[in-house]
């Protein structure tokens, strides 16, 4: 497949492609696994390279025209990259150190990325079977493990009590000092891109991330979130774009489902 007609007919092969890497995963979780840590000292398990292995090989039998960037593969020169049009994005195993805990909290991310911009988004949580799935201009979905699937929106935030989706793993002295801004708030601990599809279902109204992350961490959730209704920006308020630089690494980023409110003026303060 070189050619398509539309985003959404992608859709159901790259969820099959999610759902095998996921039992994968599950196979290992279960049975027992070691820890290794990468040259950056972030923990990877047999479950990233095995699920980053079947996905590759999957999306390159989809579309063989299509490179596919994962975290776990080789990272192509910017030089060569950067000729890159058209591409997917792979975390095959988002929030490893939540893996590891055994909390469940941990997704397959599988991005399609088009002139440095998502525009197909699929995230699996293989513990729960829940799944978050969005195409351009064809809005955002949900699917839980019983097959049943439903439209999700982001909501207004009216100036009650402000519910933030924050990293079970990941808490700076930046982020305590954006909640102080809002004596009447709620934090939903969570691990992975779990944060952001809160913000597209309505579940949360914002994730502020102001430590280090990569394009592959982000991509599918934007698509989706974008879908939503919401937004996945910097900290000036900007859509985040893929493959633009040498570095794969993205700035500090705000997922909101409100767009009304200045969300940048909150994050200036707290950095």
């Amino acid at each position: 497949m070189s050619q398509v007609s539309g985003y959404c007919e992608l859709l159901a092969p790259v969820i099959d492609v999610a759902q095998a890497a996921a039992l994968e995963i599950l196979r290992i979780y279960e049975g027992g696994f070691s820890v290794n840590r990468k040259a950056d000292e972030t923990p990877v398990t047999e479950a990233d390279v095995a699920a980053s292995e079947l996905i590759v090989a999957a999306l390159t039998r989809l579309t063989p025209d299509w490179p596919v960037l994962s975290e776990e593969g080789c990272e192509p020169p910017f030089a060569e990259r950067r000729l890159w049009s058209r591409y997917w994005l792979v975390d095959p195993l988002d929030g490893t150190r939540e893996f590891i805990r055994r909390n469940g909290e941990f997704t397959v991310n599988i991005a399609l990325i088009e002139e440095g911009e998502p525009v197909l988004g699929v995230i699996l949580a293989p513990v729960s079977g829940d799944l978050y799935f969005a195409a351009r201009g064809e809005g955002a979905f949900t699917r839980d493990r019983h097959g049943a699937s439903w439209r999700i929106t982001t909501r207004g935030w009216d100036g009650g009590t402000l519910v933030v989706a924050g990293s079970r793993s990941h808490r700076q002295p930046a982020f305590r000092q954006f909640l102080s801004q809002f004596p009447d708030h709620q934090v939903l601990s969570l691990g992975s891109s779990l944060k952001s599809c809160y913000v597209a279902q309505g579940r949360a109204d914002i994730y502020v991330r102001f430590g280090p992350t990569s394009e592959w961490d982000t991509a599918a959730a934007q698509c989706i979130v974008e879908e939503a209704g919401g937004q996945l920006t910097d900290m000036s308020l900007q859509p985040l774009r893929y493959n633009t630089k040498a570095s794969l690494l993205n700035p500090p980023f705000l997922v909101f489902g409100d767009g009304r409110w200045a969300w940048d003026r909150y994050v200036a303060t707290a950095l």
